[in-house]
């Protein structure tokens, strides 16, 4: 499928694009004058956010200037400018109905999350394949993904259909059978960010599935708190550089001092 462009800016050494792949839009961050083959970084956003959130921008743009990458994100289903189903909206409703009453959400997270799931996969694959067409970018480009919450699920899956992807950071996502299932194929390497302190996701699932993934290259990277906000501190910003293989650039640190992951999966 074809990837259309339909806005771009530049600044601070960033060209921002915005896109359209069919029905689902997306934003391509990259450098002014990217390497050849430099490395592209799919990035998701958690449940409730979209393409634009500000945590994830700031990373991204973070990635292109520190490392040179390239970096793309897509609203998922029902997310950002996407009109959410009636039956997503049933699975909202019900999820904030039992977070106000202090009632279970993994009842409620696991169809939601599986069905978005199944939805976001192949709609990242036709991205993928749309990316790859552009001069810029190539067929041989190696990928990684990033993503918490919401982009975990979707990214677990993802990394078992397509092995485009080479490297991944995963984490605070709800445990629930198919995650698991597809955590045991995941091979790549992989950083797993864990909230320790999280009321709404255990600890113990968190830790259950970082044994289930298959990966021999993985690390556990456990912070106080919950998946509202991870500090920055936590996330390995050399992980990608490292499995990837892009230069590092000189550039100063940023100084945020958290990313946000708002918690509807």
């Amino acid at each position: 499928m074809h990837l259309n462009f339909i806005a771009e800016t530049s600044s601070d050494g960033v060209v921002d694009r915005s896109f359209t792949v069919g029905e689902v839009p997306g934003v391509l961050w990259s450098p002014v004058s990217a390497a050849p083959a430099a490395p592209l970084l799919l990035m998701g956003h958690g449940g409730g956010l979209h393409k634009r959130a500000p945590g994830l921008v700031a990373r991204a743009r973070q990635a292109v200037v520190h490392d040179g990458f390239h970096v793309a994100a897509i609203d998922a289903p029902g997310h950002g400018e996407r009109a959410r189903s009636i039956q997503d909206q049933q699975w909202v409703d019900a999820m904030l109905r039992a977070r106000v009453e202090g009632e279970p959400l993994a009842p409620i997270i696991a169809p939601f999350n599986g069905s978005l799931v199944e939805r976001a996969v192949p709609e990242w694959q036709t991205t993928i394949d749309a990316l790859q067409s552009l001069p810029e970018i190539g067929a041989d480009a190696p990928i990684g993904y990033s993503g918490m919450t919401l982009a975990s699920a979707i990214g677990i899956s993802l990394a078992v259909a397509d092995s485009r992807i080479c490297a991944a950071i995963f984490g605070g996502v709800f445990v629930y059978d198919v995650v698991l299932e597809a955590a045991r194929r995941v091979t790549i390497p992989i950083e797993f960010l864990l909230p320790w302190d999280d009321e709404e996701i255990d600890r113990e699932s968190g830790l259950a599935l970082f044994d289930a993934f298959a990966s021999k290259d993985k690390t556990l990277h456990a912070f106080p708190g919950s998946h509202f906000r991870v500090p920055v501190g936590r996330i390995d910003t050399r992980f990608f550089a490292r499995q990837l293989g892009a230069p590092a650039l000189t550039r100063p640190a940023s100084a945020s001092t958290s990313v946000e992951a708002r918690p509807a999966g």
